[in-house]
């Protein structure tokens, strides 16, 4: 049984401003449209962010699809791949539910010109009746709301006041609220429903005939696609099929860096199978993912398996685990990974329905029996992987020139080595080239020769580079490198002709 949802956890050091500072320093990641002033919730990823990015992205590829996990049966399991178009037929969103039920309640405030959603907002009413209301985010900080109070309540405790949530308050009570960024209260107007989905023309003509919308989620390919990979392939129920691909919402607050952004990157998976077998699958994919991300440097200890109240399950889903975080943001408590979803037969249901094709499948040992599979779904956002990875590599040390290193696993670095000539001398220059070239094809390596050797490993840290070979006057008597490690700065000597070998075995510890 997954964990109930915990927001008691020992606070993190960490500060998200160093993070993203080091991001954009280092090329990792960068404002969209820098130069303009950049816009909200769309980012880039510079050289090493698109690197730390594939890499995690071609691991969980790796896992599901080309090696794909041992069944509980002791043979390996089916999966395919899967890469569906962004834009897809406009009746595939309202079969889906995403045209006519993808809304999020909005309130607008009239002094700020903000727009905010009414479920993320917490107001404080005051017990005695005397005062304005006060509606904060509901990831403000305890200071936070305590200054508000100095300003507006002349510093009268939170204990004063009883907390709830503005789209459960009644709206005749608005005039009382002062908004999150007003200093008059009856400034939010009445919540109204947003559809968070983006929306285009396909076609020369830009009226609703030729609306279509930009996938909010890639999971609605691999449903409309069941039917072809089952008489194109050879795939049985059980099996799953795994797309990677880019999804859009028009998020109103995106936030907390690459977190909540109005484009990002899922990995996903559908894993059909018989309703009898659901249990059986799910406890088999949580375990899985719990396997996955521990080998790409997220410890298990540093995630929170936060197992859905009825209550708050989305209307598809018959159970829901998250897995969680702990974020610099979080505070004390976690915000979410992936989930994995027991999603029934919702999904081909709807889509049978509305287009009329009969997706149901065929048992080959008895071809009587029709049924359509229950789904379970893996679901995890690559983006907010990849923000993980830094957050859990992000390592403070005063010990170093930079403060900081970044404590990336071997095989999710973008950077696997760096060849360091001790000078731009030829000779040493000349054989770290040699070695260059030799290790680029099949390793992601730096040939870095300019400044000082102690700046040159400063940088290597800073990037998340394990390992630096140096080459010195040494390498030409003896043809050995100095091999640096990252984490303990711990040297040794080595063959140069083991440098490979040595490198291969890492990428696997």
């Amino acid at each position: 049984m997954a964990a109930e949802k915990n927001t008691h956890a020992a606070p993190t050091a960490k500060d998200m401003k160093d993070i993203v500072a080091l991001c954009k320093r280092r090329g990792f990641i960068f404002a969209a449209s820098d130069i303009y002033g950049g816009l909200n919730g769309f980012w880039d990823y510079g050289p090493l962010g698109v690197e730390l990015k594939n890499n995690l992205r071609d691991r969980w590829w790796r896992d599901m699809v080309v090696t794909p996990p041992i069944g509980p049966d002791g043979q390996p399991i089916e999966i395919v791949g899967l890469d569906s178009a962004i834009i897809q037929n406009p009746k595939c969103w309202e079969a889906s539910g995403h045209v006519g039920g993808f809304n999020d309640p909005m309130v607008d405030c009239k002094e700020s010109k903000k727009r905010y959603r009414a479920d993320h907002l917490i107001v404080l009413s005051p017990n005695d009746g005397q005062g304005p209301w006060l509606a904060f985010d509901k990831e403000a900080s305890a200071d936070e709301i305590a200054q508000r109070l100095k300003k507006h309540a002349r510093g009268r405790p939170e204990s004063d006041y009883t907390r709830g949530q503005l789209d459960k308050t009644p709206v005749a009570d608005f005039p009382k609220i002062i908004g999150p960024d007003a200093k008059e209260p009856g400034t939010l107007t009445e919540p109204r429903q947003f559809n968070m989905m983006f929306h285009s023309y396909a076609g020369a003509a830009a009226g609703e005939e030729n609306k279509v919308y930009l996938r909010p989620e890639t999971c609605a390919g691999i449903f409309l696609n069941f039917k072809n990979v089952l008489d194109s392939s050879r795939v049985r129920v059980p099996f799953g099929i795994a797309q990677i691909g880019k999804a859009f919402r028009n998020e109103v607050t995106p936030r907390n860096f690459i977190f909540r952004s109005r484009e990002f990157e899922q990995m996903e998976l559908e894993w059909f199978c018989h309703q009898d077998d659901v249990p059986m699958w799910f406890d088999f994919w949580v375990e899985q993912r719990k396997k996955f991300w521990e080998s790409v440097g997220l410890p298990l200890n540093h995630l929170h398996f936060y197992d859905t109240p009825k209550a708050d399950l989305a209307h598809y889903s018959a159970r829901t685990i998250d897995f969680e975080y702990q974020f610099p943001f979080s505070g004390d408590g976690f915000d979410e990974l992936e989930g994995i979803a027991h999603r029934g037969n919702f999904d081909l249901t709807q889509h049978q329905e509305f287009s009329k094709a009969k997706l149901e499948y065929m048992d080959p040992t008895d071809n009587t029996k029709r049924y359509l599979p229950h789904v379970i779904e893996p679901s995890a956002g690559l983006s907010r992987g990849v923000l993980a990875l830094l957050c859990e590599a992000y390592t403070p040390d005063p010990n170093r020139p930079s403060g900081v290193y970044l404590n990336f696993t071997p095989a999710m670095a973008p950077k696997k080595a760096a060849i360091l000539p001790l000078t731009a001398k030829e000779e040493h220059a000349a054989p770290a080239t040699n070695l260059y070239l030799e290790l680029r094809e099949d390793f992601a390596v730096d040939l870095d020769i300019k400044q000082n050797i102690g700046k040159r490993y400063a940088r290597q840290d800073e990037i998340g580079t394990p390992f630096c070979f140096t080459i010195d006057d040494q390498t030409n008597a003896d043809q050995t490198v100095t091999v640096r490690e990252r984490n303990t700065m711990a040297q040794e000597r080595i063959s140069l002709d083991k440098v490979h070998e040595y490198l291969r075995v890492k990428m696997k510890a």
